[in-house]
């Protein structure tokens, strides 16, 4: 016995929305590049984006068939779509983020590194303090040597820590 697919909260949308970007880009592939012959440098784009069209409307067809996914019982349609699409841990994760790159600039790329590894391993599930801490430090360490050393790439040293480290 086969189960239908049911077709997930906003995914009609974000379809139509991403075939309407893919026939807009179609478009704009012309009118940068044209298309005068099968050898023209247009042709290239002009295939890549209507191979998007193409796999958008591959995607559409069944999604439109699909019955949509019920909603908890006294759920509304908004609180659904928040619970299945925008988890606690993304949220979390997209602030930790947002707080590295403000971090970065303010203390530069070792501590505000070493405190997303840390954080970011434990947003992602790991408990155990000490592992976290210890493996956040190697990956760190390697990352560092590497890119200091071996790529001479100048690291932010952050505008609190000006002067500090060279």
């Amino acid at each position: 016995m086969s189960t239908r697919r049911q077709r997930l909260p906003g995914e009609l949308a974000f379809t139509v929305l991403l075939l309407a970007l893919s026939l807009f880009m179609v478009w704009q592939a012309y009118e940068i590049s044209g298309f005068s012959s099968i050898t023209s440098a247009g042709v290239f784009p002009l295939a890549a984006t209507a191979t998007m069209v193409v796999a958008m409307l591959r995607i559409l067809v069944p999604a439109l068939r699909a019955p949509a996914e019920p909603a908890a019982a006294g759920e509304s349609r908004t609180e659904h779509f928040v619970r299945r699409l925008v988890p606690g841990a993304l949220v979390l994760f997209t602030l930790a983020t947002a707080a590295y790159m403000f971090a970065l600039e303010r203390i530069g790329f070792v501590a505000s590194s070493y405190a997303f590894l840390v954080v970011s391993m434990f947003l992602l599930g790991s408990r155990r303090l000490g592992l976290n801490l210890v493996v956040s430090a190697v990956a760190l360490a390697v990352i560092y040597v590497v890119f200091r050393t071996v790529f001479e790439v100048v690291l932010p040293t952050g505008s609190l820590l000006q002067g500090v480290l060279k």
